[in-house]
């Protein structure tokens, strides 16, 4: 499970002293342990992912804000662990590539909004981690 992973790379961090990884690392043990106290259950890793990705997310928002150099080269670094965590995103192209069988499809739709719909639920059933942003690129490129 990545809760397990996510704890055994927070010890192997300690251990070799890297104190930034140790630390992010100790706050997604926290926003699990949270959740999993809220539903009285042990998380599943679609629920870890999510938490990496508000994470993730957070971190970026924070390190566009920030002038410091320090504060940077720790968040850089803390994102590079949490992206480290999750499953590989595919690019624009990949997702471009994945959605040939229903392009025709995606070209026909009424609009952006349905022609998103026919994608994400192409790209779901086939199993592909993909971000909603790059998906939106790719089928407007279908589209075009």
């Amino acid at each position: 499970m990545l809760s397990e992973e996510i704890r055994t790379r927070m010890k192997a961090a300690m251990k070799a002293g890297r104190v930034v990884e140790k630390e992010i690392l100790r706050v997604c043990i926290g926003e699990i342990t949270t959740e999993e106290a809220r539903h009285g259950t042990a998380m599943e890793d679609a629920g870890v992912e999510k938490i990496l990705r508000k994470l993730l997310k957070s971190n970026r928002e924070t390190l566009a804000a920030t002038t410091d150099a320090t504060d940077k080269a720790n968040l850089e670094e803390e994102c590079t662990v949490l992206e480290s965590l999750l499953p590989k995103q595919l690019g624009e192209d990949e997702v471009v590539a994945a959605l040939a069988g229903v392009a025709d499809a995606i070209k026909g739709a009424a609009g952006d909004g349905p022609a998103m719909g026919i994608a994400m639920k192409h790209l779901k059933q086939a199993g592909a981690t993909v971000d909603g942003k790059t998906v939106g690129a790719a089928v407007r490129k279908i589209r075009a």
